[in-house]
């Protein structure tokens, strides 16, 4: 069949969409209607982020700022401020003496943007300018490892700030270092692939949207550069909420996971679809909805096209560490309930 003549139904707006209007960029997606398109589509589109900046190609960190960015701009009605962690979007975007950003923007040292960001909203609050929103943001290194006091502080204290977490899983910009987001038996520069336990070790690291959970906060969510409509969605969400708020996003990093620079859509994909990266929302604790599955690929679909997970399949195959990895995938899909039909239930038992 002609791709071209292929449609799906939307079952809430009722338009039906043809597959090649949704693979297109902003023009295409205009076909679309309002409501199903992404905010890069509308001509008020406020570009964050703009052209210019210093990433590298296929970065998916530059992709889900410019997304997160400007669905919150847009809920906020402009009226926004940013805190940005020291790391790699700072660094691309922000070579002194130029900026990429369009909107007020602060630079905090690595490891406070929860922080900063928390004095910018009490400062904001103590001014009568509540209707500014202020968002924070960061890499895992400086959110998972650096940041992690403060960021627990801004949790606590319940402080009206949304912070980003940028999980490209590594310290890249200072050479591809393990961080607290790298997954186990993952090769980076001080986890090398050598001895008889190759990369990062099991049992290592932090689940923070579920520490952020246990701080009982009015909104948490796990978001992908994947799914560009459902991170839009999300960030959108989390501007109608006051109090602190967090959304981990995964952000493919094609150098320092070793994959082409045109795979970064397809590797964040694969994450999600084997199992290994949830999405999910959650309000003031408890599990709220969950993104389904619609086919579970396995993981080793997903590691073997980067090659920081080369060394599990030659010279010989690690069959121990992929069912290690594979099982926390599969506890993944059990937990979250992400194998399920359009009415929730469990596609899996239903089946059997």
């Amino acid at each position: 069949m002609n791709v071209e003549a292929k449609e799906t139904m939307n079952v809430e707006a009722g338009q039906k969409i043809k597959f090649y209007q949704t693979g297109t960029l902003t023009v295409g997606n205009r076909l679309l209607d309002e409501d199903l398109r992404t905010v890069q589509a509308s001509e008020e589109r406020s570009n964050a982020i703009t052209s210019g900046h210093r990433a590298c190609q296929g970065c998916g960190e530059a992709l889900g700022a410019r997304y997160a960015l400007d669905a919150a701009m847009r809920a906020a009605n402009g009226k926004i401020i940013a805190v940005n962690a020291t790391g790699c979007l700072e660094v691309f975007s922000t070579p002194y003496p130029e900026t990429s950003w369009t909107l007020p923007w602060l630079h905090s040292l690595f490891g406070n943007a929860a922080s900063v960001a928390s004095g910018v909203a009490a400062a904001l609050r103590r001014l009568g300018k509540a209707d500014i929103r202020v968002v924070a943001q960061g890499g895992d290194g400086g959110t998972t490892d650096i940041g992690f006091a403060c960021l627990s502080g801004m949790f606590e204290r319940n402080d009206d700030v949304l912070y980003l977490c940028y999980d490209n899983q590594g310290y890249m910009n200072t050479g591809v270092q393990r961080s607290s987001a790298t997954p186990p038996t993952a090769r980076t520069a001080t986890t090398p692939a050598v001895g008889t336990a190759p990369g990062n070790i099991f049992g290592t690291g932090k689940d923070v949207p579920r520490i952020a959970m246990a701080h009982g906060i009015p909104y948490v969510a796990t978001a992908s550069v994947a799914d560009l409509h459902d991170l839009e969605r999300k960030v959108t969400n989390a501007m109608q909420v006051r109090g602190a708020r967090y959304i981990h996003i995964l952000v493919p990093c094609p150098l320092g996971w070793g994959t082409v620079t045109n795979a970064t859509i397809r590797v964040a994909r694969l994450a999600t679809e084997s199992g290994l990266f949830p999405l999910f929302e959650a309000e003031h604790g408890e599990i709220v909805a969950s993104s389904p599955i619609r086919r579970a690929v396995p993981v080793e679909d997903y590691l073997k096209i980067q090659s920081r997970f080369a060394h599990l399949f030659r010279p010989t195959r690690d069959d121990a560490h992929l069912a290690a990895l594979q099982a926390i995938a599969d506890k993944n899909i059990q937990r979250y309930n992400l194998l399920r039909n359009d009415h929730g239930n469990d596609a899996r038992k239903e089946a059997a």
